[in-house]
């Protein structure tokens, strides 16, 4: 018998790669359609995979499925703890009670009170805030940052919980995969080394279950105790001090917060800590009684891809819908999608006020780019674009009409609504709010009103360069 040859251009091995293509692409089609609900996304999806034989079906493997869904939905259900803290309406406006309202319908969960929530600035006022509980910590301790760098500032953190480890504290820390450093987190190993309960969140090597490429923990949590938690958008690093890298330092904001709602902040890092290791935080130490501490109602939201998705996107697009006379956007990263882009139309037509705070440049190139890109679009809406010089400003605001705000990780970008897993509060109470305007106005005296005229009027290769980036914006 004689070895059969196929020539590599064969028409045999030309039909075999053509039923392939059709076969691959018949069954991400079939996804697309039961499983994508943003048309436009769904019909780039279909495009690609029958446009880029086989290498458009990889990318839709590697970017285009959502693996945590199912996993997630059952963490949630398994972390649902019985009773509570008791719960009641604020006195506000009707058009803040209604936001708060539909805020309860989209999460499930009760807007919380008799919370203190205080506002710390930058790494120089929140680090040793942060530093002095670990420290003073007594039973437990957990942890959560996307970014948790082993410099001088990440080192002091480091060797506080190794340091509260060692004298019988449960400590949990949970690093972001990407943010950690995926090849070499050499915090993590420092850690490890001194004794402290560290994971990743969603590190695993096996390609075809690899969501990390999308999903990230983007979550900055510390729980002491069980009693006294931080919150908000500032990572641990050595760039948000002004001792370590002067006047380049980050700015940014972060919350100390006690009261019952810290419970609600507590079952966030639970939830994250028992999907990724399987350990279940149950003992009491976790979750003691709580006293009201303050007058703020809270409500803590859990958004990211899974049973959480779209969460964060619909309340926010609820208070631009509800605001009567004013709502201020504080954001270092902004690429709303058409949805928030109408709702900020909207509220401009209605004599809304309608503020948005960004930094004139941010940490990233293309990040930049493509908001340059995008703000060309604002040309017709009436908002006030105001960008503030150089250090980058991290921080995440917003305000309603003095009475409502938001706090915490998410930016307003499709990567924080869509892709990340984050973690907000929603406060009502004036006084915190009052105090949070009183920030966003040192950042507006600070900045300068942005025209988008200014940018359909560049030069072509510069709108060209920024309307590319734009087209990246699902995954900025």
């Amino acid at each position: 018998m004689f070895p059969i040859s196929i020539e590599w251009s064969s028409p045999l091995l030309e039909g075999l790669a053509l039923a392939l293509h059709v076969l691959l692409a018949g069954l991400v089609t079939i996804d697309v359609l039961l499983k994508k609900s943003d048309v436009p996304r769904a019909l780039g999806w279909i495009g690609l995979v029958w446009l880029a034989p086989m290498f458009g079906s990889l990318l839709y493997y590697l970017f285009g499925i959502n693996r945590v869904t199912r996993r997630a939905v059952k963490m949630r259900w398994r972390h649902a703890r019985a009773g509570g803290p008791g719960t009641s309406r604020p006195e506000a406006p009707e058009n803040i009670a209604l936001l708060c309202d539909a805020s309860q319908r989209v999460t499930g969960e009760p807007l919380i009170a008799g919370n203190a929530v205080t506002p710390l600035d930058s790494g120089e006022e929140a680090y040793p805030v942060m530093l002095e509980a670990i420290r003073g910590a007594k039973q437990c301790i957990a942890m959560s940052s996307y970014i948790f760098r082993n410099d001088a500032a990440g080192g002091e953190f480091a060797d506080a919980l190794i340091e509260a480890a060692g004298r019988g504290v449960k400590v949990r820390v949970l690093l972001d995969s990407i943010g950690a450093g995926y090849f070499c987190p050499l915090i993590l190993y420092r850690m490890r080394a001194g004794g402290v309960a560290c994971a990743r969140f969603l590190h695993i090597w096996l390609p075809w279950r690899m969501p990390f490429l999308n999903m990230r923990n983007h979550r900055k949590v510390l729980v002491v105790d069980g009693r006294l938690a931080f919150t908000g958008g500032m990572n641990v690093g050595a760039e948000n001090l002004a001792r370590c890298v002067g006047k380049r330092a980050i700015r940014d904001t972060h919350f100390r917060i006690t009261g019952p709602v810290v419970r609600v902040v507590m079952d966030a890092f639970a939830c994250d800590w028992t999907f990724t290791t399987d350990e279940m935080l149950d003992e009491d130490c976790w979750w003691p009684k709580l006293e009201a501490a303050g007058d703020v109602f809270a409500r803590g939201v859990r958004s990211g891809p899974d049973a959480d998705l779209y969460k964060s996107e619909m309340i926010l697009g609820a208070a631009l819908s509800l605001a009567r006379k004013r709502i201020r956007i504080v954001t270092p990263y902004f690429l709303p999608d058409p949805r928030l882009q109408f709702a900020i139309a909207q509220a401009g037509l209605r004599g809304v006020e309608v503020q948005i705070i960004l930094p004139l440049k941010s940490d990233q190139h293309v990040m930049d780019w493509a908001m340059r890109g995008h703000l060309r679009f604002f040309r017709h809406i009436k908002a006030c674009i105001i960008t503030t010089p150089p250090p980058f400003d991290h921080s995440k605001l917003c305000t309603v009409d003095g009475e409502w705000s938001w706090i915490g990780s998410t930016n307003w970008d499709a990567r924080s609504l869509r892709l990340n897993f984050e973690f907000d509060l929603e406060c009502a109470n004036r006084d915190l709010t009052a105090r949070l305007d009183a920030v966003i106005d040192r950042k507006i005296a600070r900045g300068q009103q942005l025209d988008p005229d200014t940018l359909a009027s560049e030069r072509v290769w510069l709108r060209l360069r920024n309307a590319a980036a734009r087209l990246l914006m699902p995954y900025l």
